[in-house]
């Protein structure tokens, strides 16, 4: 696997601008003919924040403090994780014609996808802090370590977003299949509910989920005021690293052979 790594950074390094090239395309292309452009990265968890609120707030009033922040803490971070891993799950048969054509690095095409939602994510990160002003939320010195479950969160992914791509290169299926998928993981990730209403032999299972840890440490930092322990720091790290190295293998094995699917 030593090899297959080292190559990967070789090849990185070589073509790290076409990578620029690549998420700067994306954004123009997402937002192009948009008369808010990428205002709407900020304003869509504000206006589901707004929503969910008026619906789950008074539920779990005495449950979720500043259930606003609460949610949209959940809420960015499972949408960096759904639209990422999707887009990455897109990449090489929606780039096949580039693919055929020239040489490129195909992690490229994947990791231009979670790269582009990184962007996303930073502008929602906006939408929180605004949140956060309006309901006299507390800005405390331990919000500058909110970046920890963000590259967490980034590793996860893209490892997630690679097996992904070479699924779908072999099995189109999986494109609708990983939608409801998407809405199962989502509905069993406490995003908009409190993690202490479920039963507790379910909550043992949710709290192995490493979307919840990763949601649960950016809300430790951004509404908590407290410390993730090491045990935290040492599960979402095994898990994160594993889930690279098998997104890397499997992408390593399989990329050869996407010429003749796509």
């Amino acid at each position: 696997m030593n090899f297959s790594i080292k190559r990967y950074t070789h090849n990185f390094l070589k073509y790290r601008f076409l990578l620029k090239e690549l998420v700067v395309r994306d954004i123009k292309v997402k937002y192009k003919r948009s008369v808010l452009g990428i205002l709407w990265t900020i304003l869509s968890p504000l206006l589901t924040m707004v929503i969910l609120t008026i619906v789950f707030s008074t539920l779990f009033k005495s449950n979720i403090p500043n259930f606003p922040v609460y949610f949209l803490c959940g809420s960015i971070m499972f949408q960096f994780f759904a639209e990422s891993t999707n887009l990455a799950m897109n990449s090489i048969y929606t780039n096949s014609s580039l693919i055929r054509k020239v040489y490129i690095p195909k992690y490229m095409f994947p990791g231009s996808k979670l790269v582009f939602s990184l962007v996303n994510l930073g502008f929602s990160f906006i939408a929180t802090f605004i949140v956060m002003l309006v309901t006299h939320a507390d800005f405390h010195w331990r919000i500058i370590f909110l970046f920890i479950p963000v590259i967490y969160i980034f590793i996860f992914s893209f490892g997630i977003g690679l097996i992904m791509s070479c699924v779908a290169v072999f099995f189109r299926d999986m494109a609708h299949l990983y939608g409801i998928l998407i809405t199962a993981i989502n509905y069993l990730t406490p995003i908009f509910y409190p993690i202490d209403i479920l039963p507790d032999n379910v909550r043992s299972i949710i709290e192995y989920n490493p979307l919840y840890q990763m949601i649960y440490m950016l809300r430790q930092f951004l509404l908590y005021n407290t410390v993730p322990t090491m045990g935290q720091h040492i599960y979402l790290l095994i898990c994160c690293t594993v889930t690279l190295l098998i997104g890397l293998f499997v992408f390593y094995k399989k990329q050869d052979k996407f010429v003749l699917y796509i």
